[in-house]
């Protein structure tokens, strides 16, 4: 549906806005409780239990929920559909979380949580349990005080996205008929480090890869035979000095055949952001930043794709000298992906690459998730702007896209919808790292964001045109 946007707010939402001031704090001592139970996906540590507790809360809130088994771990959904010529919201979140390790640098136990100077610590309250979280109060919020939901409402929550979403395409592919939806909204990430709420449009794909060489069977005495044995490690070396030059640019043939350049619009959005080179570099201890120099740093983390060495592993690594010649060596690498690159196209360049330069060095293809954009002039782009102002108090910051990757394609390609990632975590949120919180305030503005954005979509005016037609033929699912 393509919506005429009216003002957003009045009197229904400032009821909304109210109940959730009045139960404040309520919702933080339930959030503590939904912390408590761990969702570790990589050990598969309490996932079952946590995608129960998801279900019970959806259906307790009178959505239409059910948890659908995967290869992996299941995914629970829920819909609410009783907003007859709204349009639909489809809301992604993962209740999966990182490993708490290295659990002796945590000040307090990752999943006993605790407030200090107003923010909630525990592994899962910024990425993204918290944010979801937020999402359900925003959706109870409006129950509460006006007994419906302003929009329809489709709730999708993962629970493998921290080991790298390998199922939900199928799934999206699967139930394409359940998912149908106007646009997508995903809360997850952090916001401008000056608390500045940021709306993101698209996210880079990737591509990653092992690179695998080797020589003799076995590492031999670098006198005796040096010069004489190949070395695995020198074979890597000269292989990545050929696809990537000092100069900063990607020298694999055909690798920027198929990017699409930003628009005007995109540019300019991107210039308009507060992005500090000057603190960057100071934080980070950096005299410049990477080839090439006069390359702005938007673009940089933007419009272009990127070759990374992750890692580089080979021989002696141990204290002192050992005069070995190695017999193998790996390294890791990974290409971040802009539209409308494709993993599968750059691993063929990739191999056809090696093939010219090194036949005898294999590749192992890793992870590859495909990159994902929403136009700027999205017919919903006004409204979840909107949304974010009147939830948040002040106007988001407009990212084009951002550098890292997401599955969002699985909305805006397969599924055929706008998709807008909305984050309501702090910047300094910890992600990932020991010591992960949320603000208590951001938190709250994030329930408060959530109810706007409900608002602000019942209030559209809609045809029944579709932004998009999907590439692909939809089956029949009940939910």
């Amino acid at each position: 549906m393509i919506p005429n946007a009216t003002d957003a707010g009045g009197a229904e939402l400032s009821k909304v806005f109210e109940h959730i001031d009045a139960n404040k704090d309520r919702f933080v001592s339930r959030l503590l409780d939904y912390l408590r139970h761990p969702s570790i996906s990589a050990h598969n540590i309490g996932i079952g239990e946590v995608a129960e507790l998801l279900l019970g809360m959806l259906s307790r809130l009178g959505f239409e929920a059910r948890t659908f088994p995967t290869s992996g771990h299941p995914i629970v959904m829920g819909r609410w559909a009783h907003a007859p010529g709204a349009p639909t919201v489809l809301l992604y979140g993962h209740y999966d979380v990182q490993p708490p390790d290295p659990l002796e640098a945590w000040i307090s136990p990752p999943f006993e949580p605790t407030i200090r100077d107003g923010r909630i610590y525990a592994r899962g309250a910024g990425d993204s349990k918290g944010q979801h979280f937020a999402q359900i109060l925003a959706i109870e919020s409006h129950l509460a005080v006006h007994g419906r939901l302003p929009c329809n409402v489709l709730f999708l929550l993962e629970g493998e996205e921290e080991t790298g979403s390998p199922h939900i395409a199928e799934f999206v592919r699967t139930h394409r008929d359940l998912l149908k939806a106007d646009l997508v909204v995903t809360a997850d990430g952090p916001m401008h480090e000056s608390d500045r709420p940021v709306i993101k449009y698209g996210v880079r794909g990737i591509a990653a890869f092992e690179l695998r060489a080797r020589a003799a069977n076995r590492d031999v005495h670098s006198g005796i035979f040096g010069g004489a044995v190949p070395n695995p490690i020198w074979t890597l070396v000269h292989l990545l000095a050929t696809m990537k030059n000092a100069a900063g640019k990607i020298t694999i043939d055909g690798f920027h055949d198929d990017i699409v350049p930003p628009t005007d619009l995109e540019r300019t959005m991107a210039a308009r952001l507060p992005l500090d080179v000057a603190n960057m570099k100071r934080e980070l201890g950096l005299a410049m930043l990477d080839a090439p120099a006069d390359r702005p740093l938007a673009d940089r983390l933007m419009f272009h794709p990127t070759l990374t060495i992750n890692g580089f592993h080979g021989g002696y690594g141990g204290p002192g000298s050992k005069t070995v010649l190695p017999h193998e060596a790996f390294v890791k690498c990974d290409v971040r992906l802009v539209e409308r690159q494709t993993p599968d196209d750059v691993f063929a360049k990739i191999e056809a690459h090696i093939k010219r330069h090194a036949p005898d060095v294999e590749l192992v293809r890793l992870e590859g998730i495909l990159p994902s954009k929403t136009p700027l002039d999205s017919p919903f782009s006004e409204v979840v702007q909107r949304a974010v102002r009147t939830g948040q108090g002040v106007e988001p910051l407009i990212y084009p896209v951002t550098g890292g990757s997401l599955p969002e394609y699985v909305f805006t390609k397969i599924l055929g919808a706008h998709s807008f990632v909305v984050p309501y975590a702090n910047a300094d949120e910890a992600n990932h790292a020991p010591n992960e919180n949320i603000k208590i305030d951001c938190f709250l503005k994030g329930v408060r964001t959530g109810a706007a954005l409900l608002d602000a979509l019942g209030r559209c005016k809609s045809s029944k045109a579709p932004i998009f037609a999907p590439a692909e033929p939809t089956g029949q699912t009940q939910i």
